[in-house]
């Protein structure tokens, strides 16, 4: 193979590695194109989907199952949906529940890789939504700044089990990572 040719295979293949990133730039341009929308109706949606990302992390500490990422993301936002079409009651008090739930569980088990690692899950979900929560109870404008101040900090949480490769699986915490960032800046720039 000529030495062109091998160079252009190696960044290809450098490329494929990145789908990730790439799948979460793709859809923050969906996200743009859209529009964020009504300011109120954004810093709701998105402080709602915080507690959603961190619900996720918190599903798989108590599963230890990294490879379970992807279709877990698939079958929360499937839920996420039909909670959504069904209007009876807000998605933060199912979330809410379904975290309540896996804490009292994970006080009571043993998780897969141990309470350390479940521990740290559980006090992210405290955190995420307590940002969540205090953008809902403050005024709209400074409710932005703190769930874009979410969104940028789950981004770091995501960078941190990726250079850790726990809890999520690599792919995972790399596409949600970027999006997390873009977001927080779309929050702060855009809206």
């Amino acid at each position: 193979m000529p030495a062109q040719e091998a160079t252009r295979h190696g960044r290809g293949h450098a490329l494929m590695r990145r789908w990730p990133t790439a799948a979460a730039l793709a859809a923050a341009a969906l996200i743009w194109g859209g529009g964020l929308g009504d300011p109120d109706e954004a810093v709701s949606g998105f402080g709602e989907l915080l507690l959603l990302l961190a619900l996720e992390y918190l599903i798989l500490a108590r599963i230890g199952r990294r490879g379970a990422s992807w279709p877990v993301v698939g079958s929360m936002v499937v839920a996420m949906a039909a909670i959504g079409m069904l209007d009876v009651v807000p998605l933060s008090a199912v979330i809410t529940a379904a975290a309540l739930v896996l804490l009292v569980w994970g006080a009571f088990a043993e998780a897969p890789d141990g309470r350390a690692v479940f521990g740290a899950q559980a006090a992210g979900m405290v955190g995420f939504g307590a940002l969540a929560f205090a953008s809902l109870a403050v005024d709209p404008d400074l409710g932005r700044y703190l769930v874009a101040a979410g969104w940028f900090l789950h981004g770091v949480w995501d960078a941190v089990h990726l250079k850790l490769d726990k809890v999520v699986s690599r792919s995972y915490a790399e596409a949600c990572g970027v999006i997390d960032v873009v977001v927080a800046a779309m929050l702060v720039f855009l809206l």
